[in-house]
């Protein structure tokens, strides 16, 4: 199965202050780690720009097929929507993550693509951590013709809310899954709490 991925890193980072990117973990950009565990398993890593793009664009060493997003004000789902315009026509699935979401283990990707792989009827993958749900969500390719013809004041949860009978919650032990770092306080827990995650 041919898996694409999509990094949605167009927000402005009011609440964090600086670039979230840009921001170090694991000796990596937020960034670079998530292009790094998503370029291991898909063939095609997209990464969704706006705000700040000439910086991060400057700050990062991995490699990644850029996505523009000329509006990022307009929310995550026009970012979402900016990716899913790139997506190669060869891939079968995509995952999508903001980059708020960089402690997701790298073992949580595959078991994703594979739970699309092994059932037809699946359409969407979603780790779930201690009964809260989290990114990366998995999705079939055919979804993406839903997900663009959202209007702008939708969210991506509706489509899947509409696939709800074929959508597989995983249970994983991978607390990055539900580690929103969306400020300085987040920012900080993430950090203390790396030897846990």
């Amino acid at each position: 199965m041919k898996c694409a991925a999509l990094i949605l890193a167009a927000g402005a980072s009011r609440r964090m202050g600086r670039p979230k990117a840009l921001l170090a973990f694991e000796g990596e950009t937020f960034l670079d780690r998530l292009i790094g565990i998503f370029g291991r398993h898909c063939h095609e890593t997209i990464v969704v720009l706006g705000h700040d793009a000439d910086a991060i664009r400057a700050g990062m060493k991995r490699q990644a097929v850029f996505a523009s997003n000329d509006e990022p004000e307009r929310g995550q789902l026009s970012s979402m929507q900016c990716g899913l315009a790139m997506l190669s026509g060869s891939a079968d699935a995509f995952l999508f993550t903001p980059v708020d979401y960089p402690a997701i283990r790298e073992t949580t990707v595959p078991v994703l693509i594979e739970a699309l792989k092994n059932d037809p009827q699946t359409l969407l993958a979603v780790p779930r951590y201690q009964g809260r749900r989290g990114h990366p969500v998995a999705c079939r390719a055919s979804l993406a013709a839903e997900f663009l013809a959202l209007p702008a004041e939708a969210q991506a949860r509706e489509v899947i809310h509409r696939h709800a009978d074929q959508t597989l919650y995983i249970d994983v032990e991978d607390a990055g899954t539900v580690t929103d770092v969306d400020d300085p306080a987040a920012y900080q827990r993430l950090l203390q709490a790396v030897p846990a995650l």
